[in-house]
């Protein structure tokens, strides 16, 4: 399957129930944001879920630093509220009821994304500048799909784009300059159930993107690899042979690429958030140019947005074969099984102790 691009406006397809139609009522467009001030520590994950069934939105910010964060409440500055009214779009920009702002300045390539807390807590004001196309993607967790039958609703996608974000953010008195690499995503008429255990039983996922500069942009979301010995080994069927990623990519030297193999290996994951924190990416572009990434998370924190699954993010740091540093977000989702699984592994290893 080859790489494509969405149109510019697909930024601003947020399209509203129809009077006297019924969509899935997990029926959810989204938009996600997000930087990083790696000399502290510091991560944001700004997301906004739109649910047009309900016409109601829920999101907010996410302000993380260091390792520490088990519960959402430790983390830094969370002001992400499960039920909002939904904001209308005006001249290309919208605003939610907890004081979050995204101007699409010119939809596909410029962005500004603020927030104030109105307490004097935490505030922020960004520009997130394109990187590169605004690539096209399907579901997001693997098994959304089979949700996705004609009639529920009209049209569902969705993009990933690496953006150079710029601009301030103040926390609880400290300001701090901004100036990462990060990318955005966003689905819009996608089903995303919140039933218990996921859409089907499967493996933690995990999302790598990093920019190392404009000669190398890479982005994948996958499994940890089966014959790496993975914490879910045992408690997941995974066909011999079957890929173990989803959707990946590469930017090199100005040229986009499909991946069509990849390899990720944990070395390491938290005591307590059992997100990985030390691991390794090998890929395998169409051309078979072959790619290795090593990386260990600066900070990582609980993310609230998912009821049904625990929601990890973090800000990594990359090396590239050639010693080059990036630091980005690395995201990883898993359901109830492999969450009992790992907790019964802690109580195990206190007991011995």
């Amino acid at each position: 399957m080859g790489l494509t691009t969405q149109p510019p406006e697909s930024d601003l397809w947020i399209a509203r129930q129809p009077a006297g139609v019924e969509w899935d009522p997990h029926t959810i467009h989204t938009h996600y944001f997000g930087f990083s001030v790696p000399e502290a520590n510091i991560g944001a994950f700004v997301y906004v879920r739109w649910m047009p069934a309900f016409s109601l939105i829920q999101g907010g910010p996410v302000i993380f630093q260091g390792l520490d964060n088990v519960h959402t409440t430790d983390n830094l500055h969370q002001d992400y509220q499960m039920t909002m009214p939904w904001p209308e779009v005006t001249d290309n920009t919208y605003t939610t009821a907890n004081g979050l702002r995204v101007e699409f300045l010119e939809p596909g390539t410029r962005i500004r994304v603020s927030y104030d807390s109105g307490d004097g807590e935490a505030a922020f004001d960004t520009i997130h500048e394109a990187v590169t196309p605004l690539l096209a993607r399907g579901h997001i967790v693997p098994g959304e799909e089979q949700h996705h039958s004609a009639g529920k609703i009209a049209a569902t996608g969705g993009t990933e784009q690496f953006m150079h974000v710029t601009g301030s953010l103040t926390i609880k008195g400290e300001q701090h300059a901004v100036d990462s690499y990060y990318p955005r995503d966003r689905s819009w008429g996608q089903v995303r159930e919140e039933r218990r255990g996921g859409p089907r039983p499967m493996p933690p996922v995990g999302w790598t993107p990093m920019y190392f500069g404009e000669d190398l942009i890479f982005n994948q979301i996958s499994f940890e690899h089966p014959d790496s010995a993975p914490a879910w080994q045992g408690l997941f069927e995974f066909a011999k042979g079957a890929p173990t990623h989803h959707f990946a990519w590469v930017v090199d030297n100005g040229e986009t690429k499909e991946i069509v193999r990849v390899r990720r290996e944990a070395q390491e994951y938290h005591p307590i958030l059992d997100v990985v924190t030390r691991q390794t990416v090998e890929a395998e572009a169409a051309d078979g140019t072959m790619y290795r990434f090593t990386g260990e998370a600066i900070a990582a924190a609980n993310i609230p947005a998912w009821p049904n699954a625990s929601f990890r993010d973090t800000v990594f740091r990359w090396e590239d074969a050639s010693g080059r540093v990036a630091h980005s977000t690395y995201q990883e989702l898993w359901y109830d099984r492999y969450q009992h699984a790992m907790a019964g592994r802690r109580r195990a290893s206190a007991s011995i102790r």
